[in-house]
């Protein structure tokens, strides 16, 4: 079996088993829209990727995936909001109404809300298992500051709000790759960086890991550039600003950048660096 496809199962039925409850009868509304994006097919690329980074480190998957499910409980809260009117305004999700269109504005972000909350709760009670073993506890504690880091306000969030005000206007090529920067690479960094810190990772070898995600996640959304360019408007985007030919010119740099930072980290489970090598060419020549 395809080691992706493996860990992506190991995640699926690990997700399943800490998906959020249904609460009291009077909040069994707000589980349903939580559990009704999470629960869409998805890729699961960003969960899967800090599993890997784990085994890279040469980490165990099993310390990892209270990391990998938080996560995906963070990017499912954001596609969320991402959708609501007064963001994207999206109807369709993965082939389904987007949450809002079920559940309403009010319901979607709160579910948001409840799913980013549900993340914040898996790390910490993973932190009190390792309460007697100060290193492991160290371990896990910075993987959680990268997974904080990369979705507050000096992450996914910042690029979020830059996207809005870029929306309609005239905005740098600076402009958009701060977007870029922090809107999708922060998430794919910060899953690259916390799985090689609970795989036992530190000083160069976890740049090496935070600069192949960075890189990764930078040609991850030139990718969605390119296949969505023409179909979008007002959108600050790659090739909007640069043109088609240097988007892909770019996403080859970026490309070859994360296979040289992988390349380069000390320390590393040859095979699943490989993995991750290979992931990331596979990434950029996706075609959806």
């Amino acid at each position: 079996m395809d080691e992706f496809v493996r860990l992506r199962e190991l995640l699926e039925s690990y997700i399943e088993g800490s998906l959020p409850g249904e609460g009291a009868e009077e909040s069994r509304t707000l589980f349903e829209a939580m559990r009704y994006t999470l629960e869409a097919p998805g890729k699961r690329i960003r969960p899967v990727l800090l599993l890997l980074a784990c085994k890279a480190a040469g980490g165990d998957e099993g310390e990892a995936l209270p990391y990998a499910c938080a996560i995906e409980f963070i990017h499912n809260y954001s596609l969320i909001h991402d959708d609501l009117p007064a963001m994207d305004n999206d109807d369709m999700r993965r082939g389904k109404l987007t949450n809002h269109k079920v559940f309403g504005e009010a319901l979607a972000i709160l579910a948001g809300d409840g799913l980013l909350s549900a993340a914040f709760e898996l790390m910490h009670a993973d932190y009190l298992k390792y309460i007697n073993d100060p290193d492991a506890l160290e371990r896990h504690i910075r993987a959680g500051a990268a997974i904080a880091r990369g979705c507050g306000t000096d992450g996914m969030i910042a690029g979020q709000a830059a996207d809005i005000e870029a929306e309609g206007n005239v905005v740098s090529a600076g402009f958009v790759e701060y977007i870029h920067m922090n809107k999708t690479a922060a998430l794919i960094r910060a899953a690259a960086t916390a799985g090689a810190y609970i795989g036992g990772a530190s000083g160069k070898t976890i740049e090496s890991f935070s600069k192949y995600g960075e890189n990764l996640g930078l040609a991850f959304q030139i990718t969605d550039d390119i296949l969505d360019y023409g179909k979008e408007e007002g959108k600050a985007s790659y090739p909007t600003i640069h043109g088609l030919g240097a988007s892909c010119v770019r996403l080859e740099e970026l490309t070859d950048s994360a296979v040289i930072a992988m390349e380069s980290a000390g320390g590393t489970d040859a095979r699943y660096a490989g993995i991750l090598i290979d992931f990331a060419r596979k990434l950029a020549q996706r075609t959806e």
